[in-house]
C-alpha cells in the first residue's frame, strides 16, 4: 500500500504518537495517507478512537513481525 508519509513514533508513549500524528496529518492534503509506527500497546485503540473523533479515517490496524503497530491514516 502506498503511503504518502511515514513517521516512526516507536518508544513513545501516549499521548505522544496521537499528538505527532495529528500534526502531520495538519500539513497534509485532504486523501493523501500517513504510514504510523508505535510500540505503545494502547496505539491501536487511541488511534481508532482519534480517527472517529476527527473524521480521518484508519486504513490499516495491524501489528509487524517484529511487535510494532502499523496504522495508515487517511487524512480527511
Amino acid at each position: 500500500m502506498h503511503t504518502d508519509r511515514t513517521l516512526d513514533l516507536s518508544g513513545l508513549n501516549c499521548p505522544l504518537p496521537i499528538l505527532r500524528a495529528k500534526k502531520a496529518l495538519a500539513t497534509m492534503e485532504s486523501g493523501q495517507s500517513l504510514l504510523v509506527l508505535a510500540t505503545d500497546p494502547g496505539a491501536p485503540a487511541d488511534f481508532a478512537a482519534f480517527c472517529r473523533q476527527t473524521g480521518n479515517q484508519l486504513l490499516v490496524s495491524e501489528t509487524t513481525d517484529d511487535g510494532k503497530f502499523r496504522l495508515v491514516l487517511k487524512r480527511k
